[in-house]
């Protein structure tokens, strides 16, 4: 039996979630979302979703915990509104990272906030490319990983010359700079890194040949850019070209990261709009590429339970 598909945007990233329900040719849910001046949030739902197969598109990226806090508001309105299933579409996943405890006495947090969803009422998760596979783990209800990585390929494609090297940051990175080598048939080199704090690294080595080519540094995601910058310095003194390449899925950019890779020389920064844009006038040039299509076609799948075999990482 299908159920009528209803979607909603939440406020973390309204353009992502207006150009989805562009390309699945349906209006927005009504809602409103409001922000009381003590900082809490309320959600309305301002439309019947009795029923309704219910997707609410809402990245919890900064600020994690009120963007996080308004999910769980939007999967309870929805619960107490009796939809048939609540479809959570989490482009970015906050608090992903937090996936072990740090230490005897520590939360394994992204296990709480899998918990805290799931008992709201969220009933199936989409994400995409989320930092930490595992993730999945956490979850008892279906978990779907969308990868941008092929959408990312076919912007560089006329970005990148044949004599590039697509440079992996950390070991953690390697399997996604494979991936993103084998698409653009490109050589691959992987920068060997130590972290000393959470926003201090240091590259130790650089296996594979980058004298006098042209590099694009991959990785999922970019927070501070301190591991991006720090194997920018490295592959510089392994003699590689100036002004790098950067790609990422995630452009979480926060403390001063364009600062940062603006300094190290990158020429041109690729990410997606799994968050929200950020204003004109960066001291970094940004191109973003658009995953509302990958959206729009796993939401389309998913209504008449298709398979997504070729969209997942």
């Amino acid at each position: 039996m299908s159920h009528t598909l209803t979607l909603f945007a939440g406020s973390a990233n309204v353009e992502l979630a207006r150009e989805v329900a562009r390309q699945l040719g349906i209006t927005l849910g009504a809602r409103t979302v409001e922000r009381f001046p003590d900082g809490e949030l309320s959600v309305q739902l301002e439309e019947s979703v009795r029923g309704h197969d219910v997707y609410v598109v809402h990245p919890t990226a900064p600020p994690v915990n009120d963007n996080l806090m308004e999910l769980l508001l939007w999967a309870d309105a929805c619960r107490r509104a009796a939809a048939a299933r609540i479809t959570a579409i989490i482009p970015y996943v906050g608090y992903a990272r937090a996936d072990r405890r740090q230490g005897k006495r520590g939360p394994v947090t992204a296990r709480a906030m899998a918990d805290a969803l799931q008992r709201a009422g969220v009933g199936q998760v989409v994400t995409v490319d989320v930092h930490s596979p595992q993730l999945e783990g956490f979850f008892h209800v279906p978990f779907e990983n969308l990868t941008a990585v092929p959408l990312m390929c076919d912007a560089l494609h006329e970005m990148v010359t044949p004599d590039t090297v697509v440079v992996a940051p950390d070991l953690g990175a390697v399997r996604l700079a494979t991936t993103y080598g084998q698409r653009l048939g490109l050589p691959v080199a992987i920068c060997r890194k130590e972290r000393r704090s959470g926003t201090e690294v240091r590259v130790t080595r650089v296996i594979g040949d980058v004298r006098d080519h042209p590099c694009v540094v991959v990785d999922d995601m970019i927070t501070t850019a301190a591991t991006v910058v720090e194997a920018i310095r490295a592959i510089a003194g392994e003699g590689a070209r100036d002004g790098p390449l950067v790609a990422a899925t995630h452009g979480v950019l926060v403390d001063d990261a364009l600062g940062r890779m603006a300094h190290a020389g990158v020429r041109e920064l690729l990410v997606t709009d799994t968050i929200a844009a950020r204003p004109d006038g960066q001291p970094v040039a940004m191109r973003t590429v658009s995953v509302a299509r990958l959206i729009a076609e796993a939401i389309r799948r998913l209504a008449r339970e298709g398979s997504l075999r070729d969209l997942i990482a």
